[in-house]
Protein backbone atom coordinates (compact mmCIF):
# COMPACT_ATOMS: atom_id res chain seq x y z
CA UNK A 1 0.00 0.00 0.00
CA UNK A 2 1.37 3.32 -1.11
CA UNK A 3 1.18 6.50 2.20
CA UNK A 4 0.65 8.96 -0.01
CA UNK A 5 -2.82 9.04 -1.55
CA UNK A 6 -3.16 9.56 -5.17
CA UNK A 7 -4.75 12.52 -7.28
CA UNK A 8 -8.32 11.15 -7.47
CA UNK A 9 -7.90 9.83 -3.85
CA UNK A 10 -6.97 13.79 -2.49
CA UNK A 11 -10.17 14.69 -5.15
CA UNK A 12 -12.66 12.68 -3.35
CA UNK A 13 -11.42 14.22 0.23
CA UNK A 14 -11.21 18.21 -1.41
CA UNK A 15 -14.70 17.19 -3.04
CA UNK A 16 -16.50 15.40 0.59
CA UNK A 17 -14.89 17.86 2.62
CA UNK A 18 -16.29 20.82 0.65
CA UNK A 19 -19.53 19.02 0.94
CA UNK A 20 -19.39 19.18 5.07
CA UNK A 21 -18.54 22.24 5.49
CA UNK A 22 -21.79 23.46 4.22
CA UNK A 23 -23.89 20.35 5.75
CA UNK A 24 -22.02 19.36 8.82
CA UNK A 25 -19.78 20.53 11.51
CA UNK A 26 -20.34 20.75 15.48
CA UNK A 27 -23.04 23.87 15.73
CA UNK A 28 -25.42 21.23 13.61
CA UNK A 29 -24.38 18.23 15.48
CA UNK A 30 -25.23 20.43 18.63
CA UNK A 31 -28.64 21.83 17.21
CA UNK A 32 -29.87 17.64 16.35
CA UNK A 33 -28.41 16.25 19.70
CA UNK A 34 -31.57 17.37 22.45
CA UNK A 35 -34.07 15.95 19.85
CA UNK A 36 -32.43 12.43 18.61
CA UNK A 37 -32.85 13.69 15.39
CA UNK A 38 -30.59 12.26 12.23
CA UNK A 39 -29.40 14.49 9.60
CA UNK A 40 -31.40 13.77 6.94
CA UNK A 41 -30.21 16.75 4.83
CA UNK A 42 -26.52 15.10 5.10
CA UNK A 43 -27.39 11.73 4.37
CA UNK A 44 -29.46 13.23 0.81
CA UNK A 45 -26.30 15.53 -0.15
CA UNK A 46 -24.09 12.23 0.72
CA UNK A 47 -25.75 9.95 -1.84
CA UNK A 48 -26.59 13.18 -4.16
CA UNK A 49 -22.44 13.53 -4.68
CA UNK A 50 -21.94 10.00 -5.36
CA UNK A 51 -20.37 9.06 -1.81
CA UNK A 52 -22.27 6.85 -0.61
CA UNK A 53 -21.97 4.43 -3.78
CA UNK A 54 -17.64 4.94 -3.69
CA UNK A 55 -17.26 1.38 -2.08
CA UNK A 56 -18.59 -0.30 -4.87
CA UNK A 57 -18.10 2.21 -7.76
CA UNK A 58 -15.80 2.09 -10.66
CA UNK A 59 -12.58 3.10 -9.99
CA UNK A 60 -13.12 3.48 -6.59
CA UNK A 61 -13.25 0.94 -3.63
CA UNK A 62 -13.13 0.19 -0.25
CA UNK A 63 -10.35 2.88 0.91
CA UNK A 64 -12.15 5.14 -0.94
CA UNK A 65 -14.91 4.53 1.19
CA UNK A 66 -13.06 4.08 4.26
CA UNK A 67 -11.89 7.75 3.79
CA UNK A 68 -15.13 9.31 3.18
CA UNK A 69 -16.35 7.29 6.31
CA UNK A 70 -13.40 9.20 8.45
CA UNK A 71 -13.84 12.78 6.81
CA UNK A 72 -17.82 12.69 8.03
CA UNK A 73 -17.21 11.64 11.66
CA UNK A 74 -14.15 14.40 11.49
CA UNK A 75 -16.80 16.81 10.92
CA UNK A 76 -19.23 15.50 13.38
CA UNK A 77 -21.52 14.15 10.65
CA UNK A 78 -24.94 13.08 12.52
CA UNK A 79 -25.52 9.88 9.86
CA UNK A 80 -24.60 5.98 9.79
CA UNK A 81 -21.89 6.74 7.13
CA UNK A 82 -19.91 3.27 8.75
CA UNK A 83 -22.76 1.48 8.18
CA UNK A 84 -24.04 2.65 5.39
CA UNK A 85 -21.05 3.81 3.18
CA UNK A 86 -18.65 1.02 4.16
CA UNK A 87 -20.12 -1.85 5.90
CA UNK A 88 -23.56 -2.71 3.92
CA UNK A 89 -22.39 -2.07 0.14
CA UNK A 90 -19.03 -4.52 0.79
CA UNK A 91 -21.29 -7.33 2.67
CA UNK A 92 -24.23 -6.96 0.99
CA UNK A 93 -22.54 -6.53 -2.80
CA UNK A 94 -25.40 -3.12 -2.56
CA UNK A 95 -26.49 -0.25 -1.21
CA UNK A 96 -29.27 -0.88 1.54
CA UNK A 97 -32.08 1.44 2.37
CA UNK A 98 -30.57 3.49 4.84
CA UNK A 99 -29.81 4.36 7.80
CA UNK A 100 -28.38 0.69 8.73
CA UNK A 101 -27.75 -0.07 11.58
CA UNK A 102 -25.52 -3.00 12.57
CA UNK A 103 -26.03 -5.21 15.77
CA UNK A 104 -25.15 -8.94 17.14
CA UNK A 105 -27.95 -11.56 16.91
CA UNK A 106 -29.60 -11.34 20.09
CA UNK A 107 -28.86 -8.09 20.64
CA UNK A 108 -31.15 -5.99 23.10
CA UNK A 109 -28.97 -3.06 24.26
CA UNK A 110 -29.50 0.27 22.48
CA UNK A 111 -27.95 0.53 18.99
CA UNK A 112 -26.17 3.08 17.29
CA UNK A 113 -29.05 5.00 14.85
CA UNK A 114 -31.67 2.24 15.83
CA UNK A 115 -34.28 4.61 16.48
CA UNK A 116 -33.98 5.56 13.03
CA UNK A 117 -33.14 2.70 10.99
CA UNK A 118 -34.32 1.30 8.16
CA UNK A 119 -32.17 -1.51 7.68
CA UNK A 120 -30.53 -3.64 10.35
CA UNK A 121 -27.46 -6.18 9.48
CA UNK A 122 -27.09 -8.48 12.39
CA UNK A 123 -23.78 -10.30 12.76
CA UNK A 124 -25.33 -14.25 13.51
CA UNK A 125 -22.15 -16.65 14.20
CA UNK A 126 -21.04 -17.42 11.31
CA UNK A 127 -24.35 -15.85 8.95
CA UNK A 128 -25.04 -12.28 8.05
CA UNK A 129 -28.96 -11.15 8.00
CA UNK A 130 -30.46 -7.96 6.50
CA UNK A 131 -33.80 -7.42 8.07
CA UNK A 132 -36.37 -4.84 7.13
CA UNK A 133 -36.65 -2.59 10.56
CA UNK A 134 -40.67 -1.76 10.80
CA UNK A 135 -41.73 1.83 12.71
CA UNK A 136 -42.73 -0.11 15.87
CA UNK A 137 -39.29 -2.14 15.82
CA UNK A 138 -37.90 1.34 17.07
CA UNK A 139 -37.32 2.51 20.69
CA UNK A 140 -35.98 5.56 21.32
CA UNK A 141 -33.08 5.42 24.02
CA UNK A 142 -32.10 8.39 25.69
CA UNK A 143 -27.83 9.09 25.39
CA UNK A 144 -24.85 11.73 26.09
CA UNK A 145 -23.02 9.43 22.92
CA UNK A 146 -24.02 11.64 20.46
CA UNK A 147 -25.22 9.96 18.31
CA UNK A 148 -29.12 8.88 18.27
CA UNK A 149 -29.34 5.36 19.69
CA UNK A 150 -32.55 3.00 20.29
CA UNK A 151 -33.18 -0.75 20.99
CA UNK A 152 -34.52 -3.09 18.03
CA UNK A 153 -34.98 -5.97 19.68
CA UNK A 154 -37.72 -7.61 17.45
CA UNK A 155 -36.34 -6.60 14.10
CA UNK A 156 -32.52 -8.87 16.07
CA UNK A 157 -34.89 -11.51 16.68
CA UNK A 158 -36.51 -11.65 12.67
CA UNK A 159 -34.61 -14.18 10.52
CA UNK A 160 -34.64 -11.70 7.45
CA UNK A 161 -32.45 -12.52 4.59
CA UNK A 162 -29.17 -14.71 4.69
CA UNK A 163 -26.37 -13.45 2.92
CA UNK A 164 -25.24 -17.04 3.33
CA UNK A 165 -21.76 -18.63 3.93
CA UNK A 166 -18.80 -16.48 5.12
CA UNK A 167 -21.04 -13.39 5.77
CA UNK A 168 -20.58 -13.59 9.20
CA UNK A 169 -17.21 -13.24 9.00
CA UNK A 170 -17.18 -10.72 6.36
CA UNK A 171 -20.00 -8.62 8.51
CA UNK A 172 -17.25 -8.64 11.25
CA UNK A 173 -14.28 -7.73 9.56
CA UNK A 174 -15.84 -4.50 7.59
CA UNK A 175 -17.35 -3.68 11.33
CA UNK A 176 -13.90 -3.24 12.35
CA UNK A 177 -13.04 -1.56 9.90
CA UNK A 178 -15.75 1.24 9.91
CA UNK A 179 -15.23 1.29 13.55
CA UNK A 180 -11.62 2.16 13.40
CA UNK A 181 -12.29 4.68 10.76
CA UNK A 182 -15.00 7.07 12.69
CA UNK A 183 -12.30 6.53 15.81
CA UNK A 184 -9.67 8.36 13.89
CA UNK A 185 -12.50 10.99 12.40
CA UNK A 186 -13.46 11.54 15.83
CA UNK A 187 -10.46 11.50 17.67
CA UNK A 188 -8.65 13.79 14.72
CA UNK A 189 -11.57 16.64 16.05
CA UNK A 190 -10.78 15.60 19.38
CA UNK A 191 -7.39 16.99 18.66
CA UNK A 192 -7.97 19.92 16.08
CA UNK A 193 -10.23 20.99 19.26
CA UNK A 194 -7.58 20.68 21.72
CA UNK A 195 -5.04 22.19 19.88
CA UNK A 196 -7.15 25.44 19.11
CA UNK A 197 -7.74 25.84 22.61
CA UNK A 198 -4.14 25.32 23.99
CA UNK A 199 -2.84 27.88 21.75
CA UNK A 200 -5.93 30.74 22.99
CA UNK A 201 -5.84 29.47 26.58
CA UNK A 202 -3.35 31.65 28.85
CA UNK A 203 -2.06 30.74 32.19
CA UNK A 204 1.11 31.98 33.97
CA UNK A 205 1.52 34.75 31.62
CA UNK A 206 1.81 31.89 28.12
CA UNK A 207 -0.19 30.18 26.01
CA UNK A 208 -0.60 26.84 28.11
CA UNK A 209 0.13 25.28 24.50
CA UNK A 210 3.55 26.80 25.09
CA UNK A 211 4.32 23.99 27.98
CA UNK A 212 6.78 21.00 27.06
CA UNK A 213 4.61 18.33 29.21
CA UNK A 214 1.42 20.02 26.75
CA UNK A 215 3.39 19.25 23.93
CA UNK A 216 4.90 16.05 24.52
CA UNK A 217 0.92 14.65 25.71
CA UNK A 218 -0.40 15.93 22.49
CA UNK A 219 2.69 14.53 20.31
CA UNK A 220 1.82 11.04 21.59
CA UNK A 221 -1.44 11.41 20.90
CA UNK A 222 -0.91 12.83 17.57
CA UNK A 223 0.98 9.75 16.68
CA UNK A 224 -1.10 7.36 18.23
CA UNK A 225 -3.82 8.60 15.66
CA UNK A 226 -2.10 8.53 12.67
CA UNK A 227 -0.87 4.77 13.51
CA UNK A 228 -4.68 4.37 13.66
CA UNK A 229 -5.52 6.15 10.57
CA UNK A 230 -3.24 4.23 8.58
CA UNK A 231 -4.02 0.54 10.00
CA UNK A 232 -7.45 1.54 9.40
CA UNK A 233 -6.66 2.55 5.55
CA UNK A 234 -4.87 -0.68 5.11
CA UNK A 235 -7.22 -2.65 5.88
CA UNK A 236 -9.78 -1.47 3.81
CA UNK A 237 -7.20 -1.19 1.04
CA UNK A 238 -5.87 -4.87 1.23
CA UNK A 239 -10.51 -5.71 1.84
CA UNK A 240 -10.54 -6.37 5.71
CA UNK A 241 -8.87 -9.92 6.11
CA UNK A 242 -9.33 -10.38 9.72
CA UNK A 243 -5.79 -10.08 10.86
CA UNK A 244 -5.85 -6.23 9.50
CA UNK A 245 -9.45 -5.45 10.30
CA UNK A 246 -8.97 -6.63 14.13
CA UNK A 247 -5.18 -5.00 14.49
CA UNK A 248 -7.47 -1.35 13.62
CA UNK A 249 -10.07 -1.57 15.47
CA UNK A 250 -7.84 -2.83 18.59
CA UNK A 251 -5.13 -0.05 18.05
CA UNK A 252 -7.84 2.48 17.50
CA UNK A 253 -9.77 1.64 20.70
CA UNK A 254 -6.74 1.68 22.65
CA UNK A 255 -5.62 5.27 21.48
CA UNK A 256 -9.35 6.29 21.73
CA UNK A 257 -9.10 6.27 25.50
CA UNK A 258 -5.86 7.97 25.63
CA UNK A 259 -6.90 10.33 23.55
CA UNK A 260 -10.09 10.82 25.50
CA UNK A 261 -8.44 11.07 28.72
CA UNK A 262 -5.82 14.13 27.53
CA UNK A 263 -7.68 16.32 25.56
CA UNK A 264 -10.24 16.38 28.30
CA UNK A 265 -7.58 17.17 30.85
CA UNK A 266 -5.72 19.97 28.36
CA UNK A 267 -9.09 21.19 27.51
CA UNK A 268 -9.97 21.64 31.85
CA UNK A 269 -13.09 22.34 33.39
CA UNK A 270 -14.55 23.94 30.55
CA UNK A 271 -14.19 20.73 28.10
CA UNK A 272 -16.23 19.30 30.19
CA UNK A 273 -19.25 21.68 29.34
CA UNK A 274 -21.69 21.75 26.57
CA UNK A 275 -20.59 25.04 25.85
CA UNK A 276 -17.72 23.93 24.56
CA UNK A 277 -17.41 21.42 21.46
CA UNK A 278 -15.31 18.77 22.38
CA UNK A 279 -18.30 16.59 23.96
CA UNK A 280 -19.84 16.31 20.00
CA UNK A 281 -16.24 14.03 19.13
CA UNK A 282 -15.36 12.74 22.46
CA UNK A 283 -18.48 11.40 23.56
CA UNK A 284 -18.39 9.42 20.47
CA UNK A 285 -15.13 7.84 21.36
CA UNK A 286 -16.80 5.77 24.12
CA UNK A 287 -19.50 4.69 22.00
CA UNK A 288 -17.44 3.63 19.71
CA UNK A 289 -15.17 2.19 22.00
CA UNK A 290 -18.04 -0.45 23.31
CA UNK A 291 -19.06 -1.23 20.05
CA UNK A 292 -18.61 -4.97 18.79
CA UNK A 293 -17.47 -6.29 22.27
CA UNK A 294 -14.80 -3.38 22.28
CA UNK A 295 -11.10 -3.16 22.50
CA UNK A 296 -10.54 -6.65 24.16
CA UNK A 297 -12.75 -8.44 22.00
CA UNK A 298 -10.63 -7.11 18.86
CA UNK A 299 -7.32 -7.82 20.77
CA UNK A 300 -8.37 -11.05 21.29
CA UNK A 301 -9.57 -11.45 17.66
CA UNK A 302 -6.15 -10.33 16.30
CA UNK A 303 -4.01 -12.63 18.82
CA UNK A 304 -6.25 -15.85 16.95
CA UNK A 305 -5.61 -14.30 13.92
CA UNK A 306 -2.21 -13.88 14.30
CA UNK A 307 -1.28 -17.31 15.93
CA UNK A 308 -3.36 -19.45 15.41
CA UNK A 309 -5.14 -18.39 11.92
CA UNK A 310 -8.74 -17.77 13.07
CA UNK A 311 -10.46 -14.73 11.79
Amino acid sequence: MDFELDGDQRAILEAVESLLQRHAGAARAVELQPKAAYDGALDEALAASGFADVALGEGTGPLEAALVVEAVARAGGVVAAGAGILVAPLVAGERLPGPVALAAAGETGPLRFGCHARTLLVLDGELARVVEVAPEDRQPVRSSFGYPVGRLGAATARAGRSLGPGSGERLRAWWRVALAAELVGSMRACLDVTVDYVRKRRQFGRAIGSFQGVQHRLAECAVLVEGSRWLACEAAFRRAPGEAAAAAAAHAAGAAGRVFTDTHQFCGSMGFTREHDLHVWSMRLQALRLELEGAAAHRRALAEARWTGGA
